[in-house]
């Protein structure tokens, strides 16, 4: 006599489920890729407008100076400034709690050190993320009588321009709203990524961090 208890044939269920979590992981990459090229397509060099302000933004600072990231952006921007010594320079970024000065001093020093006129050299050392060197910088910019149409030139690593063209617009117009201004040119650098280990984490990083402050920053 047959004593087991009697169980029900889940064999279509269970492949119901596995049909739908293979779609949520196809779903899931098909918006990583997405967003991979998002990130690609910003991630030049372009030039537009008439620029009289540069902007770089800060990384990490080491207790021997710039991180290897911040350096790639110093030396970009140091590249452009040698064909605009008159252009005004913000650099942008606090001071974290592993950090003995601010990105902000640090950037001055090291661009300062290769030939930049300290004079025309602004800090904004306050922000700890991306969405207040944006907004910090702004309100800089107003500070210093800087006109918040004037063509700009924001300097960063490839991977992190789309973020910040995106901030830039948003924190600018929620700024100007009501206003009548001229259309503003946004160029930007691109500097490399020297550092083969950060490349691969901000590949990784970077699609969450777009899609954070896409939602949240504002």
């Amino acid at each position: 006599m047959n004593t087991k208890p009697y169980k029900p044939y889940g064999g279509r269920r269970s492949r119901l489920w596995l049909k739908l979590l293979l779609a949520v992981i196809l779903l899931a990459a098909l918006v990583f890729a997405g967003l991979e090229v998002y990130i690609a397509v910003h991630s030049r060099t372009q030039i537009t407008g008439q620029p009289q302000t540069m902007v770089i933004f800060g990384c990490q600072m080491k207790k021997d100076g710039p991180s290897v990231l911040l350096r790639d952006r110093l030396d970009a921007a140091l590249a452009y400034l040698e064909g605009h010594p008159d252009m005004a320079v913000i650099v942008t970024g606090g001071k974290g709690n592993d950090e003995h000065v601010s990105e902000a001093q640090g950037m001055y020093d090291y661009l300062v050190a290769h030939g930049v006129d300290g004079e025309r050299i602004y800090k904004e050392d306050q922000s700890r993320n991306t969405w207040q060197n944006v907004n910090n910088t702004m309100d800089l910019m107003v500070k210093e009588g800087m006109d918040l149409t004037q063509d700009v030139i924001l300097v960063s690593n490839g991977f992190h321009l789309s973020r910040i063209e995106l901030l830039w617009d948003r924190s600018r117009n929620v700024r100007l709203s009501g206003e009548t201004y001229r259309d503003q040119y946004i160029s930007t650098i691109a500097a490399p990524v020297s550092h083969t280990p950060s490349a691969v984490q901000m590949f990784f990083r970077e699609p969450a961090a777009l899609v954070k402050s896409a939602l949240l920053d504002h």
